[in-house]
Formats: C-alpha cells, structure tokens, sequence
C-alpha cells in the first residue's frame, strides 16, 4: 500500500511523529501537500470536507486505501502494527498508545512556552506571559513529564519504551528530545544529566540506519521558528 501523509509542508510540527514512522519501516509513502500547488489544494478538500462524508479538523491525516485517518497518535495507532512498530498482543498496543497520547499533551505545553496566551498573536505580544510559562515549563512540567518517560524506559530494561523492539513511541520520544535541544539548548543541556535512558534512546534512533539516512535527506524539514519547537533567546535562560 502507499500511504499518503496530509500536512503542512514547510514545517515539521505534529507530522514529524508520522514521518518518522514511515522513514523507519521504509514505507511507501508520498507527503502530499508538498508536492506543490496540487498536493496542498488537495488537503484543503478533505478539510473542507468535499472529498470524504467524515472530514478530518486539521493535518495531520493520512490516507490509506479508503480510510482517512486523523489525529498524530490515532495514525500511529493504526500504523504501527502494520510497519512492525508496535507490540503484536492488544495489551501492547494499548500501552504504547496511552503513551504516545501523553507525548502529545507535551507537545502542547512544549507549544504554549512561546504562545501561551493565543496562537493568532505574535510572540512579541506575549511575551511576559511566555518568559512566565517557559519558567513552569522548566519547573514543574519537563521534570515531571520527561522523568515519567525516563521511568518508563528504566521499567521496561532501559533500552526501548515498549516490549524488546523498537516502537513509534522511541520515535516519537526521539523527536521530543530533538525539538527540546532545538529550542531550548542550554536549558536541555542542563537537565540532560537527569535522563540518561531518554538521552541514550535518542541517540541510538538516530543511528539507525533509516533514520540517520532520513535526518540527512531534503525529506527533513529543518526546525524554524513556525513549528512546535522555537528558539527565543530569551526563554533560553
């Protein structure tokens, strides 16, 4: 099957965690919307709801065959036991989709560091309330929620998150990291020290072979300031 990815096509964002995926398991997969003018109207349609009866909110989506499916953990989801990227038993694939769902409520405190009051302002028109949410960011929620995920690594033999294979949750915990040394450079440095396994896991996925061939191919977006992940300066502390 090729499956067809429905993102935005100039930044990594939620897309990334299914990028990753498909580079992995050397899927046949095209990323649609930048495939020009064409690929970017067609993504409209289906948001617009006039080429399917259920139309997806918001990218990412991915098509496969006749199915659309919505939401970065719901795609992985359904993905993973068909890339070989999640346990095979239905306990397995439970778990590591209750934890891909709490990668993806960091990923919204990750996002409101630099945009805490409204995404339609500029950075510039919050930023007292951004320097203030960086500082609990780094206080309270990357402490708690990165220690959760170094736990679970530790429960689980240290060397993957789930079961003795590689799953799209190391993937996804590997973009985490990457994003967080993007835009947060001295403040990651600092706490690295804290969680040596998910320190350890992000360096063995980007050894893998696919991986590494992907990170280094025009396929990779590169980090901006229009992702998830931005650097400022002066949340940098």
């Amino acid at each position: 099957m090729r499956y067809e990815l429905y993102y935005w096509p100039s930044i990594q964002g939620r897309g990334e965690f299914i990028r990753l995926a498909l580079e992995e398991a050397g899927a046949d997969y095209v990323d649609v919307a930048r495939q020009g003018k064409r690929g970017m109207a067609a993504m409209m349609e289906f948001i617009e709801g006039r080429r399917i009866k259920h139309p997806p909110y918001a990218p990412p989506f991915l098509k496969a065959g006749k199915l659309v499916i919505a939401q970065a953990a719901e795609i992985l989801f359904y993905l993973g036991p068909r890339l070989g990227l999640a346990p095979r038993d239905e306990a397995g694939r439970l778990w590591a989709h209750q934890l891909q769902l709490t990668i993806a409520d960091l990923v919204v405190r990750i996002h409101d560091t630099h945009h805490p009051v409204s995404g339609w302002l500029y950075f510039e028109e919050q930023r007292p309330a951004a320097k203030q949410r960086t500082r609990d960011f780094w206080r309270y929620q990357v402490p708690k929620m990165l220690g959760y995920f170094e736990r679970v690594l530790a429960r689980n033999g240290g060397t993957y998150s789930v079961g003795r294979r590689l799953s799209y949750v190391d993937l996804s915990l590997f973009q985490i990291v990457e994003g967080l040394r993007y835009a947060f450079p001295k403040r990651m440095k600092r706490f690295e020290r804290k969680i040596p396994k998910l320190v350890a896991l992000h360096s063995r996925v980007a050894r893998r072979p696919r991986v590494k061939a992907y990170l280094t191919s025009a396929r990779r977006i590169p980090f901006s300031q229009w992702g998830i992940y931005r650097y400022f300066k002066e949340l940098d502390g």
